[in-house]
């Protein structure tokens, strides 16, 4: 739905199971007119669709695309934005760092990123822009060694820039204008905003303009400026509060190098306030969100360094004292806290605020909380209530004050 003129704003439907498009196609049948009555029943309601290999392949058999259109239209539903990170399952059955994987070394990522443009290329309605949100090239622990990491680095550019190739044409040719978005986050090769910059920098815009100069005929402008256009980043909110940096400082790092902020994902974090002392409560509390399907990677701000636990037990077999600590696990956006526990809503409610005052970051908003089948039991409520209780708490959160300009 439209927010403030000119965001997009939706949700995540990683959230729904299906690996194969048959229980995809039933999920969205059942959720999405359900949810858009409950949060946008008399203007168009955007998706965020999250599409497995093996959902996009079946997908682009037969008509069912064309059906798919044709039922976006009727229900009033358009797609705007779509989660290209997870390749395979993501639900019931342990993830972990699997979710990185096949990473950007592979032509299976490649292959996989290029069906979801151009089934997004399909579904996007005229005139809109469209987004996909996809990893940080790949775990950082399966890389043992600088020299492995840098190797691997190369290889996902090369791969980029065959993307960005394909973006430019699928623009020139059909006038869609589609960018793939890279979502830093901990123990991805990319975490924060500088290791984003030093990618671009280093590796991403030499090696990508190259290619681009090599394989483009009458370039209608600066191969670096394609680059630039056609692959941004996704904001994860949840991510970046784990990496410890203020939404302000990541938007004006991004501002100042000419990388661009494709979507942001608006989710949250567990915080663990412990003020320098071992609090037995507070861990007992954060060891029920330890379970076996997804990475709970926990950060440590220790002076200016961050330290990452790889997950959640590495941190609760600790007997050492914290000043604080952050939890990835996306926990429901409209929770403070929980308990006697945090959340990192604050770097969420800063990220809006921002985005009031500078329109011009992002059109695409993504409410992205995919871990409902897995909260302790006490945070559990239907599916279609928890994510009509995100989108109007985003909403109500990112609206106009009769203070501001623009506002009717």
């Amino acid at each position: 739905m439209l927010v403030r003129n000119n965001f997009h704003l939706s949700y995540c439907t990683n959230i729904h199971p299906g690996e194969g498009w048959e229980q995809t196609w039933e999920n969205l049948q059942r959720f999405l007119p359900e949810i858009k009555q409950r949060v946008a029943p008399d203007t168009p309601f955007g998706v965020g669709l999250r599409l497995s290999n093996k959902a996009s392949e079946e997908l682009g058999t037969g008509s069912k695309l064309e059906a798919l259109k044709l039922w976006l239209l009727e229900h009033d539903l358009y797609v705007f934005t779509m989660n290209g990170f997870p390749y395979g399952s993501f639900h019931f059955k342990e993830v972990k760092d699997l979710v990185h994987a096949p990473d950007w070394t592979t032509d299976d990522r490649l292959d996989y990123t290029f069906l979801l443009i151009d089934q997004l290329a399909y579904l996007l309605p005229r005139g809109l822009s469209g987004s996909i949100s996809t990893s940080p090239l790949s775990y950082r622990h399966w890389y043992t060694s600088d020299e492995f990491r840098e190797k691997c680095m190369k290889k996902a550019a090369k791969q980029l820039a065959r993307v960005v190739t394909r973006l430019y044409e699928l623009e020139r040719d059909q006038g869609v204008y589609i960018h793939l978005d890279i979502e830093p986050e901990p123990d991805g090769l990319m975490q924060n905003s500088l290791e984003v910059i030093d990618f671009f920098r280093e590796y991403l815009i030499p090696i990508a303009s190259d290619h681009i100069e090599n394989t483009i005929d009458r370039m209608p402008y600066d191969a670096e400026e394609m680059v630039l256009k056609y692959i941004n980043v996704c904001y994860d909110v949840c991510h970046f509060s784990l990496a410890y940096e203020s939404p302000a400082k990541t938007f004006k790092r991004f501002l100042q190098t000419g990388i661009r902020v494709g979507k942001v994902q608006l989710s949250s974090a567990l915080k663990i306030i412990l003020d320098g002392r071992y609090d037995q409560q507070k861990m007992e509390l954060l060891a029920g969100f330890d379970e076996p399907v997804y990475l709970h990677q926990v950060t440590e701000l220790r002076g200016d360094t961050v330290k990452t636990y790889q997950d959640l037990p590495a941190v609760l077999k600790s007997k050492r004292s914290f000043k604080e600590l952050r939890a990835h696990f996306h926990v429901p956006v409209f929770l403070e806290n929980y308990g006697l526990l945090d959340s990192t809503q604050d770097h969420i409610l800063a990220t809006l605020e921002y985005l009031k005052k500078h329109d011009r970051v992002c059109e695409h908003l993504e409410v992205e909380t995919y871990t409902w089948e897995v909260l302790p039991e006490d945070m559990k409520t239907s599916v279609e209530e928890c994510i009509e209780r995100e989108l109007l708490w985003v909403k109500e959160h990112f609206k106009c004050t009769y203070e501001e300009d623009g506002c009717d």
